[in-house]
């Protein structure tokens, strides 16, 4: 484990914030702040020791202060803190979806309280949600975006990459903007489709069990969890808007070659989409 950091917070024990609890256990002091009394028994069941609902406890003695909870929550939560003991030499980061945002929102608490912050998102998510999904090789070979549109000195920004590659992760640097715009594409665009899909293809539910592998696989990440993704569709509509007019354009494309019909301009739309797929390649 990094030693850069000898007392982690984790604010949030949904899965991201659970695993990130659960993958540093025994490797460094941490606490795990839940909201929730009732998901004490469950964090310390499955050896989340630091797992508190006193958020003084968790946040006096922080030095790296990750926010796992949902962007609108962020400020109100970074207040809390603050005012619940956060040291100002606490680096603050999140694992947040979006990036412009919590830049934007944290700013004015962070200068306040004399905290630096550096924007996280590990693309370790799931359609399963809560601490009940979290475990600690979540982040293994997962690509963790990294933005610093808020100016956090070097060192910080190198003690940070060192924390996500302890958990795993392989790191990479945007600004806040390249990141939502890049997420967008990769993340939050497949999610459309997957609901898309499941509206259209299980409009009458009864069907599903007629279907196999592909409908299951296309369609896994409708099932995330709808209040989230409302959230985080929303706060990123600027960039998905444009990559949500190109697949519209995609589907009229594919769907006046089959109107005429015109076999060999639809093998040639999915050899090209084929061509793509096949770039991607599973890490090792």
């Amino acid at each position: 484990m990094n030693q850069s950091f000898q007392h982690v917070s984790i604010l949030g024990g949904g899965l991201l914030g659970g695993s990130i609890a659960l993958g540093i256990q025994g490797k460094t002091p941490a606490r795990l702040w839940l909201r929730k009394e009732s998901a004490l028994e469950h964090a310390h069941g499955i050896g989340i020791s630091g797992a508190t609902c006193d958020l003084s406890e968790a946040a006096s003695e922080a030095d790296l202060l990750i926010l796992a909870v949902p962007i609108g929550a962020m400020p109100g939560l970074l207040a809390a803190a603050i005012a619940a003991g956060l040291p100002g030499s606490c680096l603050v980061t999140d694992v947040g979806s979006v990036k412009q945002i919590p830049h934007e929102t944290l700013a004015g608490l962070l200068t306040q309280n004399g905290n630096s912050f550096i924007g996280s998102h590990p693309m370790a998510g799931s359609e399963q949600n809560g601490l009940v999904a979290a475990r600690a090789d979540l982040f293994e070979n997962a690509a963790c975006l990294l933005t610093n549109d808020s100016g956090a000195p070097a060192e910080l920004c190198m003690a940070l990459e060192g924390f996500w590659k302890s958990l795993g992760c392989r790191n990479s640097w945007f600004t806040a903007k390249a990141h939502d715009e890049l997420v967008a594409r990769i993340s939050h665009l497949p999610h459309v489709l997957a609901a898309a899909g499941a509206r259209v293809a299980l409009a009458d539910p009864k069907i599903g069990g007629f279907g196999g592998g592909g409908l299951r696989d296309t369609t896994r990440v409708a099932s995330g969890n709808p209040e989230m993704w409302a959230e985080i569709l929303t706060e990123n509509r600027f960039a998905i808007i444009p990559a949500l007019r190109e697949t519209i354009d995609q589907l009229r494309e594919i769907l006046a070659t089959l109107e005429q019909p015109d076999q060999e301009q639809t093998r040639r739309w999915l050899a090209d989409a084929k061509a793509l797929r096949d770039t991607l390649r599973p890490f090792p």
